[in-house]
């Protein structure tokens, strides 16, 4: 299946639910994000390739002791994060506290300009309507404006993360709709997701079958559907 086959698979044919379920049975069970992390517009379908993003707290603007290398660099590596965002890649970031917002509306301007496919904050948003009107995929832990300027900066791109124990890995697929955000890794993205459109036609069949009146037992024994 080619890139391009296999993402609009995801978009129109199979939902978080169906394919979860594939993995597990394939051995991977911990591939959810937290289940607080959720479209910004309910209706929203995200699929592309990961982009991970390594966020820190700082607590001052770099004082005349301080040795980091970021130290005095406003945001970080955050700028150089976002113009790094590759067509049909999700900026995805994590390491940051609940402190303040990951993401605004002029960074969905930006991503958009670049044809990115969305962004999954392990954390808070902002300028929420402008990034309705926009139409840029959004995911996140909720709203919250307090700037990221003064509290946290991007200290990492490109390199794996991990967002309570599900690990992220550059080049990742990532699949979420209105029920949550599922890292498919690339080693079983191919089988995975055949395996997801068996299941969702035996699934269809089980539900014709006990709209006609079969029993919920009779059709798992028949079909091994449920």
């Amino acid at each position: 299946m080619d890139e391009e086959t296999l993402l609009r698979v995801l978009r129109t044919e199979l939902f978080t639910a169906v394919v979860g379920d594939v993995l597990d049975k394939m051995g991977c069970q911990r591939q959810f994000l937290p289940a607080a992390i959720m479209p910004l517009q309910r209706e929203t379908k995200l699929a592309g390739r990961a982009m991970p993003v390594l966020e820190a707290d700082i607590f001052d603007g770099g004082s005349e002791t301080s040795r980091g290398p970021l130290a005095r660099k406003p945001f970080g590596l955050m700028l150089e994060a976002l113009d790094d965002l590759h067509p049909g890649e999700i900026y995805v970031a994590t390491g940051g506290s609940l402190r303040y917002a990951l993401w605004g509306g002029l960074m969905s301007t930006r991503a958009l300009h670049l044809k990115a496919a969305g962004a999954v904050l392990d954390g808070y948003i902002r300028d929420s309507s402008e990034i309705e009107q926009l139409g840029f995929a959004v995911f996140s832990r909720g709203l919250y404006a307090q700037d990221q300027g003064p509290r946290g900066k991007v200290i990492d791109f490109r390199c794996a993360i991990e967002i309570e124990g599900v690990r992220i890995r550059p080049g990742d697929l990532l699949f979420g709709d209105r029920e949550g955000v599922l890292v498919i890794p690339r080693e079983v993205e191919a089988e995975a997701i055949t395996r997801a459109q068996e299941k969702l036609h035996g699934e269809n069949l089980v539900a014709r079958a006990i709209r006609d009146g079969m029993s919920a037992a009779a059709a798992f024994a028949q079909f091994g559907v449920m």
